[in-house]
């Protein structure tokens, strides 16, 4: 087998191969647009295992090696890079270091959904681009309206409000300004009503968000992220490890007997965190349990750490839900069971 410790870069990459059989020991720099790395790894018989470290801009390569018939692993970055002791930094060393975890078997390797699973991300994340666009652009509206006395909130977008904006009185460039913003503000929601529609008809075809979306408050665009964010829901065996994926769990650092608290983590995937917020927001309301614990928290710590705690017990509910499986009506049922004490307040706050 040949094994190749690749340092990724954008045009070029850095690769150190060793042929097991042969003992042969080849470093180059492979340029990216002239084809020299496609011809390189044609070039290569046998098992070929392929080694770099996690990041982005990487489905051609991806894509590349799996035509070829090359096997791919994809390691933790921060693993690697706290696995490097020299202080000096190259390409060349970075790709020699890949290599000795390769060859030692401590490289660490990570899950990675297939091509078809990112190429849906796309689409949450492309709605949900679009959806902090047109926030920004109606915040900017409410600003204009503001300035001229008229604060109207959500009311502003409604038909009789978008009458009061047009009808302001405002100076050249301020009138180009909001006629330019409502503009946008159309195309927009255009664009988010197909999206939304995609959204939707992409999670009635998958049965685990179809489960997800019986919970109060979680609909089609949190059910399918939170479905293709997890992944295969065997690879967590309990709900701390998925609420720290999220980076729903809180910053450490306790020392000497100690132990200090902060605030949450932030070390996963943002888009997640802000639909279970949106998500936990809507089912505080609708589920009795949750709102109790959200006015409990509102009144002791506010409403910020109330809407951020709640997300993390919705996450904690929707990861059993898959791990079980059970629907939220089982899931009601099962409150006086093991089960339902695993998922219910003690877990949550866990």
């Amino acid at each position: 087998m040949k094994i190749v410790g690749c340092d990724l870069h954008t045009r070029y990459q850095q690769v150190a191969m060793l042929d097991q059989e042969t003992g042969e020991l080849v470093e180059r720099r492979l340029e990216h647009e002239s084809g020299e790395a496609r011809g390189f790894y044609a070039g290569l018989e046998g098992p070929v295992r392929v080694g770099i470290e996690a990041t982005g801009h990487t489905r051609w390569f991806e894509r590349m090696l799996a035509e070829l018939g090359h096997e791919l692993w994809i390691g933790d970055a921060a693993q690697i890079r706290a696995a490097m002791v020299r202080k000096q930094k190259t390409d060349a060393r970075d790709a020699a270091h890949l290599l000795d975890l390769l060859l030692s078997e401590r490289f660490p390797r990570i899950w990675r959904p297939s091509l078809e699973e990112r190429d849906l991300r796309q689409l949450v994340w492309h709605r949900q681009k679009l959806v902090w666009m047109r926030n920004a652009v109606g915040n900017q509206l409410h600003a204009l309206a503001m300035g001229e006395g008229v604060c109207r909130k959500k009311k502003l977008f409604s038909k009789k409000g978008r009458v009061e904006l047009e009808g302001l009185k405002l100076g050249w460039w301020a009138s180009h300004r909001r006629q330019e913003l409502l503009i946008m503000l159309d195309q927009l929601d255009a664009s988010l009503k197909e999206l939304d529609q995609a959204v939707a008809e992409q999670a009635e075809q998958n049965p685990a968000a179809v489960l997800l979306m019986t919970h109060p408050g979680v609909g089609p665009v949190t059910s399918l992220a939170f479905v293709l964010t997890l992944g295969p829901v065997e690879r967590f065996q309990r709900s701390k490890q998925v609420v720290s994926y999220l980076g729903l769990n809180p910053r450490e650092h306790s020392s000497g007997g100690r132990q200090r608290l902060g605030a949450i983590s932030k070390q996963g995937n943002p888009m997640m965190r802000s639909l279970l917020v949106e998500a936990g927001h809507s089912a505080a309301r609708l589920d009795g349990e949750l709102r109790q614990d959200y006015q409990r928290l509102k009144l002791r710590r506010g409403s910020g750490v109330a809407k951020v705690a709640i997300a993390r017990k919705l996450a904690v509910r929707m990861y059993w839900m898959l791990r079980r499986p059970a629907s939220y009506a089982q899931l009601v049922r099962m409150q006086g069971s093991p089960w339902g004490t695993l998922v219910g307040r003690k877990s949550s706050l866990a």
